[in-house]
């Protein structure tokens, strides 16, 4: 063999080579395995001991039954009248086997279609939510199996906490430990919320469609299963498009689990579907949902039964859906708000017909209020220095290429401003609004409440911006509150079912908007427009004052107006912005104002309005200047010689100053200029210098005398 062979031979039973010691890199990974194997294993060993324990403390099947979800709340009028109760309505309970198999499987594939795999939470759909959110960058959506909205239906809130969320999670899987798949959707769809009030498939069933639960068809399943995830939007009876346009999607969702064949969905025919109808419900509901949504606020979470009692006046509630139902133009709608001198909300219209349409536009709508907008535009004048009894103008003007024109297209001439605002003068009030300042105006607006968005251009002052009647009523209640801020408000308090007050509304005094002698005046114009004016069909036999608004083509009218501390806001015209024929602020709405107020404030003392415009003396100077200047205890002056002097200075008599004392003499100040300075800058020339005379000390005059 040769040499090189034997070489390379290994001994036989000789020592092995030595092991290399890890690196520093494997090390610390194998470090992080071991840690977060052991931390792995730990957090799941504590979250099976938490299902445990929470499976463990969860009621049993017969009781989860027996426990039902929701808050009853009574609403009370302001004298303890029950105007309506809300609260859970639960229909029949439906076993599993008795709750139609459609119904079922539409459920689950719209909620939940992995729901008969997974343990109570879903992985998949956490990892895909995740997923998504990394690389759109949107927010985290929910992922909530059916077991966790069971969950947190029965247990907990809707509070979007992340407490909240890990609580649910061990609830879900302790609900899935302790029951059966089957059980869980029979709670499920015997509890969820549906909306209208209807808890569970029987109650929704028999709320929409006007049968048991156990008759549910393919396509009310479908419209049924779709309500969980927005069942005020989706709800038959507000929406019946959106409603259908829903149930579609879910369908699409069964055809695609395979809960349904092509065929099936094909063969859905929403048309032939009959909704049931609704049980009346009067005008108090357009209250109702203006009101309690501010519960969240007044309360934050509470799910005790409640008594709310609100501002709402029965009798004035009856008055008012009367005078909008017999006042309104045929095919029109028409919103009514009052509200007493406090802004407690009297009475409350929010169209023609609640079941039919309960879209309030008393409050959500909004709509150009034509002349009912100069309100802000005289405010502004008579806050500038104006009076009702100024002299103005009614004559064709043009302000930056546009040119307004008055009704009727002639012009009155010189004429006071008072009836320039009684017959609703176009040409008047742009005039002033461009003298006081676009601007200017849109202050005052928003001083007075109006929250809509507000354009400047020139026209505005004509009513070109969208308003909300309540704002604007607001703002007219303003005026009747003598320049004081309201702020209107429908609960003045809330209490437990035992009596346990939970709120109470606690008055305060709004801030001045204006100063007594703008509210007053104002009210002198307002008054006019009713008396004289275009308002007068709002009379009542009583002071009433009031402004009328009507936009182009007749598709708004308004009457906006107060009397005996009662303020009113009418408004009329179609929802779809077309022109109403003979629709005018001074027709159906100011017949309507006066149709409800002479109810309103029937037992009311007859108020007389103060008128008496008393202006500030630095106002009525008969120097145009000094009205352009302000008030003068704002300021300093200077005398003849051109000294500062303090308009606030103390004289004797004032600051506990004795009458009979002599006052300390004043700081001697140096004159403003010396005469040399006024001879050299004037030109004039120096006067000889007089000879000097012998005088006695105390007569000596003193420095700046003249």
């Amino acid at each position: 063999m040769a040499r090189s062979d034997i070489r390379r031979s290994a001994p036989q039973g000789g020592p092995k080579p030595a092991k290399q010691p890890p690196t520093g890199a494997r090390k610390w990974f194998r470090r992080l395995f071991v840690w977060g194997f052991a931390i792995a294993l730990l957090a799941a060993m504590a979250l099976g001991v938490a299902v445990a324990l929470a499976a463990q403390s969860l009621p049993s099947f017969e009781q989860m039954k027996s426990n039902q979800a929701g808050q009853m709340i009574v609403v009370r009028a302001r004298d303890g009248t029950e105007l309506v109760s809300l609260g859970p309505s639960y229909g029949k309970w439906l076993s599993y086997k008795d709750i139609p198999p459609v119904m079922r499987d539409a459920m689950v594939s719209v909620e939940d279609r992995r729901f008969r795999s997974h343990f109570g939470i879903d992985p998949i759909g956490l990892a895909r939510a995740g997923y998504v959110a990394l690389t759109t960058g949107k927010g985290l959506r929910a992922t909530s199996t059916i077991t966790q909205q069971l969950a947190r239906t029965v247990f907990l809130n809707n509070n979007r906490t992340l407490g909240r969320k890990l609580r649910e999670g061990i609830l879900a899987m302790a609900l899935e430990w302790k029951y059966s798949k089957d059980d869980i959707l029979e709670l499920y769809l015997n509890k969820v919320y549906f909306g209208g009030g209807a808890y569970g498939v029987d109650a929704a069933s028999r709320k929409f469609f006007g049968h048991p639960g156990s008759e549910i068809t393919l396509p009310e399943a479908a419209i049924i299963a779709g309500l969980v995830k927005a069942p005020s939007h989706y709800s038959p009876t507000a929406d019946a498009d959106a409603a259908v346009g829903r149930a579609g999607v879910v369908l699409g969702l069964m055809e695609q689990n395979g809960a349904i064949t092509p065929a099936d969905a094909a063969a859905v025919d929403f048309s032939k579907i009959k909704f049931a109808s609704e049980k009346g419900q009067n005008s108090v509901r357009y209250f109702t949902d203006w009101a309690l949504p501010q519960l969240d606020l007044l309360l934050g979470e509470n799910t005790e039964p409640i008594e709310v009692w609100t501002t709402l006046d029965v009798g004035m509630q009856k008055a008012a859906t009367d005078a909008i139902q017999k006042n309104v133009p045929g095919g029109a709608q028409g919103a009514l708000v009052s509200m007493d001198r406090d802004g407690a909300v009297l009475a409350m219209v929010g169209g023609t017909d609640y079941v039919t349409s309960n879209y309030n536009r008393a409050v959500n709508a909004v709509r150009q209020p034509g002349s009912a907008w100069k309100l802000f535009v005289y405010l502004a004048a008579l806050e500038g220095g104006y009076t009702p009894n100024d002299k103005v103008v009614d004559e064709p003007v043009t302000i930056d290429g546009w040119s307004p024109r008055n009704s009727g297209g002639t012009y009155a001439g010189e004429i006071d401003v008072r009836t320039a605002f009684a017959y609703s003068k176009n040409t008047v009030a742009a005039s002033l609004g461009n003298e006081v300042g676009f601007s200017a105006v849109a202050g005052m607006a928003r001083r007075f409440g109006i929250t809509t968005p507000i354009s400047t251009v020139p026209s505005m002052v004509l009513g070109s911006n969208e308003v909300r009647l309540i704002d604007m009523t607001r703002a007219f209640a303003s005026v009747s509150a003598k320049g004081q801020a309201v702020e209107p408000y429908g609960i003045t308090k809330i209490q437990t079912t035992d009596g346990r007050v939970l709120y109470e509304r606690q008055q305060k005094p709004g801030a001045m908007l204006v100063p007594a002698y703008v509210a007053a005046g104002i009210t002198d114009l307002l008054q006019s427009a009713v008396s004289i004016g275009t308002g007068r069909a709002a009379q009542i036999g009583r002071p009433v004052a009031g402004k009328t608004g009507t936009t182009t083509s007749n598709k708004d009218g308004w009457f906006l107006g107060f009397s005996s501390g009662v303020t009113t806001g009418v408004w009329m015209g179609r929802d779809d912005d077309k022109p109403v024929p003979g629709l005018q602020g001074g027709s159906a709405p100011a017949r309507a104002f006066a149709a409800y107020m002479t109810v309103a404030v029937r037992g009311r003392p007859v108020e007389k309005f103060e008128t008496e415009v008393t202006l500030p003396a630095w106002q009525i100077e008969p120097d145009d200047e000094a009205n352009l200047s302000g008030n003068p205890e704002d300021y300093y002056y200077v005398d003849e010689q051109g000294n500062l002097v303090d308009p606030n200075r103390q004289t004797p008599g004032q600051d506990g100053q004795d009458p009979g004392k002599t006052a300390p003499e004043p700081a001697v100040l140096p004159p403003a200029a010396n005469d040399d300075f006024l001879d050299q800058a004037t030109g004039r020339s120096k006067p000889e210098p007089a000879p000097k005379a012998k005088t006695d000390p105390a007569t000596k005059a003193k420095p700046g005398a003249l």
